[in-house]
């Protein structure tokens, strides 16, 4: 090799180093998003929440939540019991103590309408007729197979204990939000937007029965809270 290509071969490494120092620099950046995607919904990464604090938030925010008794949401509903089980769309209104729950199957092309309250429910979309009785839950059972808890859903669905509360079990994440509740021989886990006072889904289980929601829009409930 002349002494002009030994030149001109030193000048391409002095060129070249910056540009694998640049790539390695770009390679560790990409490896540490990667790595930061793992942190849970509302929790970011490098928020640190004093337990005081995000138990003051927690308490403001299932205040501003219980107070909003009229709300709705629409998303996806997956259901499995016993080896049984089915999806599909879900649309819930509640109206103070009243509620009506539209659930639709599209591969089955099924779809019922629960509507009820404290004194009872009533199940339409069936053969044969609707049908009542005092569980909400116990007749959306009978006539689908779907082990749905009804009564405490509407308060689960929230992020809040159903009734008072004195039998659950909450488990607070890092902003104070619950990670968990669980209550009533079921455990439900929650996953949270960065921000506001509504779970983006939930995962309920009991024994062999599941009910898995994501929730993809809020109307009312506080939904649009900082």
């Amino acid at each position: 090799m002349s002494a002009a290509d030994l030149g001109r071969a030193a000048a391409g490494a002095k060129l070249a180093a910056p540009a694998r120092i640049g790539a390695a620099l770009l390679l560790g950046a990409l490896l540490t998003a990667c790595a930061g995607g793992g942190v849970r919904p509302g929790a970011p990464a490098g928020q640190v929440v004093p337990a005081a604090d995000a138990a003051e938030r927690e308490a403001a925010r299932a205040a501003r939540v219980r107070a909003a008794a009229d709300w709705s949401l629409t998303g996806r509903i997956a259901v499995s019991s016993a080896g049984k089980g089915g999806s599909g769309r879900i649309e819930w209104n509640q109206r103070g103590g009243a509620y009506e729950v539209a659930l639709s199957a599209p591969v089955t092309r099924q779809s019922w309408r629960l509507s009820g309250g404290p004194d009872g429910a009533r199940l339409d979309g069936l053969d044969g007729g609707p049908r009542e009785g005092a569980d909400a839950a116990e007749v959306l059972f009978q006539a689908t197979g779907w082990d749905i808890p009804v009564a405490a859903l509407g308060q689960w669905l929230r992020g809040l204990p159903a009734g008072d509360g004195a039998d659950a079990r909450i488990v607070p994440g890092a902003d104070g939000r619950p990670q968990s509740i669980a209550q009533g021989g079921w455990t439900i886990a929650y996953e949270w937007p960065a921000s506001g006072d509504l779970p983006a889904r939930l995962d309920a289980r009991r024994d062999s029965a599941r009910v898995r929601l994501i929730v993809d829009q809020w109307q009312g409930g506080a939904a649009a809270a900082p």
